[in-house]
Formats: structure tokens, sequence, C-alpha cells
């Protein structure tokens, strides 16, 4: 027995040893990351691919906001110099329109000239003596038109009411005056001017009045040229 059950473990032995056991070999992690749907290499996976075309919208949409940005600032860039040009047009157009443009300050000339007639007309105007009115009537046919007519009139329409009786002078002398606008044949003037009205109606005890009255006086004419004469077509006291 023992003969036989050491012949049973020899054998046994011998097969182990002529057929040993091979190990299976492990399965690759991940076969769709070496493979593709067709079974080749180097493939990207599918969640990789949909990443790339992410990245690709992603870059079409921020070329698109470049381009309308762009657009945007040409858009801007037309109007203004199209805005710019106009306003050098139009401002050119002025400078070439003498009546629509103020030459009180380019024609020192001209400005000269209206500042010493109407020095003049304010002083034949605005002065009166009782004794000698036919001076005082002459300025007003010569130097006076339009709407200064009646503006006139209702100045001295007073003054000219007690002049008889008090025997009234009144003397106007321009102290300074300013040029405001000359536009072709009209121009505007501020009037500076010291005003005297003295009473010589004989009596033995003068009234202060009768004394006399001085002050300043502000105002502006509106001026019209006809045949190289300024005439006063306007007078503004200022509300006064």
């Amino acid at each position: 027995m023992s003969t036989t059950r050491h012949l049973i473990n020899r054998q046994r032995r011998r097969q182990a040893v002529g057929n040993p056991t091979v190990p299976a070999a492990p399965a690759p992690a991940d076969a769709n990351a070496e493979k593709g749907p067709a079974g080749t290499k180097g493939q990207e996976p599918p969640e990789r691919e949909g990443a790339t075309g992410d990245t690709a919208t992603s870059k079409g949409r921020s070329g698109r906001r470049y381009s309308a940005s762009l657009l945007v600032l040409c858009a801007l860039t037309l109007l203004l110099g199209a805005f710019a040009g106009f306003a050098h047009s139009r401002s050119a157009a002025l400078r070439d329109e003498p009546a629509r443009g103020n030459t009180a300050l380019t024609d020192l000339a001209r400005t000269s000239e209206i500042k010493g007639q109407t020095a003049k007309a304010v002083a034949s105007l605005f002065s009166y003596d009782q004794a000698k009115p036919a001076a005082f009537e002459n300025a007003k046919k010569t130097l006076l038109t339009g709407k200064a007519v009646t503006q006139h009139q209702a100045l001295f329409k007073d003054v000219l009411a007690g002049a008889e009786k008090q025997k009234t002078v009144i003397t106007t002398t321009v102290t300074d005056s300013a040029v405001e606008r000359i536009d072709g044949d009209r121009a505007r003037v501020l009037v500076f001017a010291d005003q005297s009205s003295v009473g010589t109606a004989g009596t033995e005890k003068p009234s202060p009045q009768d004394q006399g009255v001085y002050a300043g006086a502000m105002f502006a004419v509106d001026l019209v040229d006809q045949g190289g004469r300024w005439l006063v077509e306007g007078i503004d006291t200022f509300g006064r």
C-alpha cells in the first residue's frame, strides 16, 4: 500500500511540474482611453471632444462681441467727424456773412465811427434849452427814426410841460459808450452819460430844484445806417 501511494504522489508531482498554472493577464483600466469607436489608438474620448466644442463656441462668441464693439466705435467716429465738419463749415459760413456776424470787435474803424456819431446824437437829443428850442426840435427831426420817435416824446413829455414856466436847461454829456453789436447796417450801443437839469426862472429865492439836479444815466440805443448817417431807431432805458 505504501508503494502504491508513493507512486500516486510521484505521478501527481510530475503533472504539476509539466502543467504550471499561468495567471490571467489583467484587463486594461480604461479600454476607451486607448481605442476609439473604430478600434484605433490616439482618439480623444467623447467628453473631451465636447469640451473642445465648448471652447470653440466661446471663442466664436468673443469674436462676434469684438466685431460688434468695433462697428460701434467706427460709427461713433463717423458721427463725431461729421459733426466736426458741420460745425466748422457753419462757423465759416457765419464768418463769410457779415450780416449775421457781430463785427463790433473786428471792424475797429466802424466801431469808432459809430461811437462818435452816437455821442453827438445823444448830446443833441437829450439836451434841451427852453430859450433855444429850435436845436432840440431839429435833432428830433434829423436823428430819430422808427419807434424811437414816440419813445423820445414819452421821455420828454413831463419835462416839456413845465419847461417854459421853469426856464429849464437840460445838458447831457456822454462819458463813455460801448458798441455791443454791429450787424450789417444796424448796431446797438450802451451809453453812459451825465445829466444836469437847472431851472433858470427868475425868483428871489430859488428852490433846491431850481439850483440844479445832477445824475448819471445809463441806457442803450439801437441805430440804423441810412446813407452813412447812424440814426437812432430805438431807445432802451431798461424798464425805467
